[in-house]
């Protein structure tokens, strides 16, 4: 095993880093006063501007890599992007990750990556001109529309939106929630998953289908807090679909597919939310540090605490083995697809959170009053993993897959003779 970076690693990771400390992080109080600013949900003028720039620096799309999980139903469609491979694109998420709004920068956020990996991989040539080309421009952006308040959605077989046939279109009913980037401005497409046929097998009654936002018959109810964060101008929103009406063209794949299409969607934006979390765990962790160092208290610097060199040292522990299980995911998903990686998937989407979470917590305790305000992000950022033990798929879920494995190893009778 090589735990050395290769030269193309260390130079895409190296050039996001760069960006990201030139031109993202002097615009930190450019981003805090906009978004503070009236009306809540619109576009950032900052954002926008180091769009121009990244995209002129050949930072752009990099999440698209060019080969792993299924090959495109159509690949005539050319787009823009490095191509990067999932191990090389893990170096960079963790750098975007350090500052909560910078993937965007990048056109890199989700649920536009999940989204444009979808049409890449299951759209027609017809359905990515008019939403995948725009999407990965980033002219416009996308929700995705599966969770619903009335079921456990954990079970994605549990979905009851409806999506019926009729002639030359199908109508959509139902109520979604937590579709994030519903309340941005430039969300102009949703993928909704519904059922088509509740006869069919359990695993094919769900189907995906493209709808604008602008189509009659959809609306947001509200936009939903995380921990009293709206998340703006981003955000999360319940949307009501009441007799919404799109081209039968419109459907993904196939009716029947949509649960397929769910699964080759969430093996990818798993990953990206982990590789993502290790960067916030990092910066938690130098908040931390600067925060210890810096006061005193009965007559030391905290840092010289105990308790304190054991949080710490704990911490850099913690980020190194999520780190080197998130690389080894993304390294089996370019060697051998999305699917060799399912338990490390599964594993990684586990233990990021619930690492971050912990060192999140004791900066916030190093930081006594500050950490529970805005003053320095870590509250938000507590809020936003904290979240993330369910998005995707709750932890119990994919401890089940990871238990079940395990079980599976051992499952053979014992030998006669030998005892248990």
């Amino acid at each position: 095993m090589n735990f050395e970076l290769t030269a193309d690693q260390a130079h895409h990771r190296e050039r996001v880093k760069g960006f990201m400390n030139e031109r993202v992080r002097p615009r930190l109080r450019d981003y805090d006063e906009q978004a503070a600013a009236e009306p809540r949900w619109k576009v950032l003028p900052v954002i926008e501007e180091l769009k121009t720039e990244a995209r002129r620096a050949g930072l752009w799309n990099l999440f698209m890599p060019p080969s792993s999980g299924h090959p495109p139903v159509d690949d005539s469609f050319e787009f823009e992007g490095e191509q990067l491979t999932n191990l090389e694109y893990a170096l960079c998420a963790e750098e975007m990750g350090r500052v909560h709004w910078a993937s965007e920068v990048f056109n890199c956020s989700a649920p536009d990556t999940g989204n444009m990996e979808v049409l890449l991989r299951y759209g027609t040539l017809d359905q990515k001109e008019e939403w995948l080309r725009p999407l990965m421009r980033g002219e416009v952006r996308s929700a995705f529309l599966m969770t619903e308040p009335g079921v456990a959605s954990s079970d994605a077989t549990n979905i009851e939106t409806s999506i019926r046939p009729d002639g030359d279109e199908y109508v959509i009913d139902g109520t979604k929630w937590w579709s994030s980037g519903a309340g941005d401005p430039r969300c102009k497409l949703a993928i909704v998953m519904g059922k088509t046929d509740p006869e069919q097998h359990r695993y094919r009654q769900q189907s995906m289908v493209l709808v604008p936002m602008e189509t009659a018959g959809v609306r947001i109810a509200r936009m939903l807090p995380v921990f009293g964060y709206d998340h703006a101008p981003h955000g999360h929103g319940e949307i009501m679909l009441e007799g919404v009406r799109v081209p039968a063209d419109n459907m993904l794949l196939g009716e029947g597919r949509g649960f397929e299409i769910a699964q080759g969607r969430l093996g990818p934006g798993r990953i990206h939310h982990c590789m993502r979390t290790i960067g916030i765990a990092e910066e938690a962790l130098a908040s931390m540090a600067r925060r210890l160092l810096g006061r005193t208290a009965f007559g030391k610097r905290i840092a010289d605490q105990s308790v304190w060199e054991e949080r710490v040292a704990r911490a850099r522990i913690d980020i190194e083995m999520s780190r080197l299980l998130c690389l080894k995911a993304a390294d089996m998903m370019d060697r051998a697809g999305n699917k060799s990686a399912q338990l490390e998937i599964a594993m990684i989407k586990v233990q990021a959170p619930t690492m971050a979470l912990k060192i999140l917590d004791d900066a916030i305790q190093a930081h006594g009053g500050g950490g529970v305000s805005d003053d320095f992000h870590l509250a938000t950022d507590w809020a936003g993993i904290r979240t993330l033990r369910f998005a995707d798929g709750p932890d119990e879920v994919h401890n089940r897959a990871i238990a079940r494995a395990e079980f599976g190893k051992y499952a053979a009778p014992l030998h006669e003779g030998r005892s248990a």
